[in-house]
């Protein structure tokens, strides 16, 4: 065991336990046929309205007391539409376009029979938490659609808290949560700004930054710089068992 006391392990989930860029793409290429099909567009066209709708998901900001998520989506579709085509939309072409795009993603993220049994080996050794960023209702139906809950211990979406990774605050809570200590907890996933810097800023026992494009062993201009990182949460037993 490289790492040694680890009493819990805190996990993200996008892109870290099930593949949420992956199931993205294939909502994507739903929602391109759609319009070729019924909307008379031509790939590149299907390709950029898209495009432009991922771009408003990276800036979305809204209260989710006074805001209905699927509502402000279906409006993003329609903003990304007339942003194609410079013309009057349809709410109706809208509403099927996300509706698509958002039935396509959930029923594509799924835990792997492997990511399952790593979770129940690991379980025998630590407790087990999910923690994940994101507006609650989106991070829920995930949780629901990968069918996820009965490996963890406990889990926290940030969207139902007042602070998100990664402020030390959603960490201090987790440890609560569990009943550990910070120093006895590390911390996996896919994003340096939230997970890597998120388990620093706490104080936790270590981070291990899951990427699965660069070289493992690599770490120059990593910032923050993880403790360890590896290529797939399947490699976690090489440093926890």
């Amino acid at each position: 065991m490289v790492l040694s006391g680890v009493k819990a392990v805190f996990f993200d989930l996008d892109n870290t336990l099930i593949d949420t860029a992956g199931a993205n793409e294939r909502a994507v290429q739903e929602v391109i046929s759609l319009l070729k099909n019924a909307y008379q567009y031509n790939e590149e066209e299907g390709q950029f309205l898209c495009e432009r709708y991922h771009a408003k998901l990276l800036l979305e900001s809204f209260d989710p007391s006074t805001v209905n998520i699927d509502d402000l989506r279906i409006l993003h579709w329609e903003e990304a539409i007339e942003e194609t085509r410079h013309s009057a939309t349809c709410k109706n072409m809208a509403a099927e376009c996300y509706y698509l795009w958002k039935s396509t993603r959930l029923q594509h993220l799924k835990l792997t029979e492997e990511t399952r049994c790593l979770l129940t080996d690991l379980r025998k050794i630590a407790k087990l938490l999910l923690l994940t960023n994101g507006e609650k209702h989106v991070q829920w139906e995930k949780i629901e659609a990968c069918a996820c809950r009965s490996y963890f211990d406990a889990i926290v979406v940030g969207g139902e808290h007042r602070e998100e990774k990664p402020s030390p605050s959603i960490f201090r809570y987790c440890c609560d949560l569990l009943g550990v200590q910070p120093q006895d907890c590390v911390m996996v996933g896919d994003n340096l700004d939230t997970d890597i810097q998120g388990g620093l800023n706490a104080g936790l026992k270590a981070t291990i930054w899951v990427n699965k494009a660069a070289p493992v062993g690599r770490k120059e201009n990593l910032v923050p710089l993880p403790d360890f990182t590896i290529h797939s949460v399947l490699d976690l037993p090489n440093i926890l068992t």
